[in-house]
């Protein structure tokens, strides 16, 4: 598959954010659901004054569920470059008169050669923010953060999540999809209890499989309140199948915080090398 843009198309980079309490999720769905892609490709095909023939088809770093937000998503799409050179000038103030409060689109930019917001990333960040506070959560806060009500010991969250890093099989944290594999490295997952007593987690992987996140956070929850040991969510792992003690926390409190790429140079190759399935080595064949 290649990245490179058809003959007469640009390819433009989005950075945007959206709070995704009143989104199904990122994707178009049928049924006229309301989902973020379409919010943002409708607006772009008003704002333009596009044919409904006209395509408008995002490609996103990654595809966030209903109730996730997202403060740092990137996306691209390929405009025809006459349209681009039209409204370039004008079109982010145009989308931000078009578009719903809740998402925003903060840049627009000729995308470098090579570049797929999706396969060239290198890695994405995400934050789960959950509180233990005995009152519940300060109601500014409820559609962003997750109420634990269990006193949670977050040395012991960062110990279990000390023992997950790395490249792995995370098919006990996944939600399975016919024909993708569940293999990630995940880069950082550590905790963090702010002075408002909010403990934020920080979790970053070159990519993540269905639910991972919210899979994870569930199994670290499970530890922090004292029910399990911080070996646990290791042995679940080790054991490649879901464990019915390993709950998919709500998805309020995750936000996609940032999306990172690699050098111009490396564009290309990076988006290439993610699109190989990959497989974990093996000890030995004899």
């Amino acid at each position: 598959m290649s990245d490179e843009v058809q003959p007469g198309y640009v390819r433009v980079r989005l950075d945007l954010s959206y709070d995704g309490g009143g989104f199904h999720g990122w994707a178009k769905q049928a049924g006229g659901r309301r989902t973020v892609q379409g919010e943002i490709e409708d607006a772009l095909r008003t704002v333009t004054r596009s044919k409904d023939g006209t395509p408008f088809d995002l490609t996103v770093a990654g595809r966030t569920d209903a109730g996730v937000h997202a403060r740092g998503q990137v996306a691209h799409i390929d405009l025809p470059g006459e349209l681009w050179a039209e409204h370039r000038e004008k079109l982010l103030k145009r989308l931000a008169g078009r578009l719903p409060k809740d998402v925003r689109v903060w840049s627009l930019t000729e995308a470098p050669e090579g570049f797929n917001a999706r396969f060239s990333a290198i890695w994405r960040r995400y934050a789960y923010r959950v509180t233990d506070h005995p009152g519940g959560v300060d109601p500014l806060l409820r559609g962003h953060v997750l109420w634990h009500d269990w006193p949670l010991d977050v040395a012991a969250m960062n110990e279990a999540g000390r023992l997950l890093l790395g490249e792995h099989d995370f098919a006990a944290y996944c939600k399975r999809r016919e024909g993708a594999t569940t293999i990630r490295t995940l880069q950082e997952l550590s905790l963090v209890r702010g002075d408002d007593g909010i403990v934020t987690a920080t979790v970053r992987a070159d990519a993540f499989c269905h639910n991972m996140v919210r899979s994870l956070i569930g199994a670290l929850l499970f530890v922090g309140d004292g029910h399990r040991g911080p070996e646990w969510p290791g042995k679940v792992l080790a054991a490649g199948v879901r464990d019915s003690a390993v709950h998919v926390v709500r998805p309020h409190g995750l936000t996609l915080e940032e999306v990172g790429y690699p050098a111009d140079g490396l564009l290309a190759a990076r988006s290439k090398e993610a699109r190989n399935k990959r497989s974990l080595p093996t000890a030995g064949c004899c």
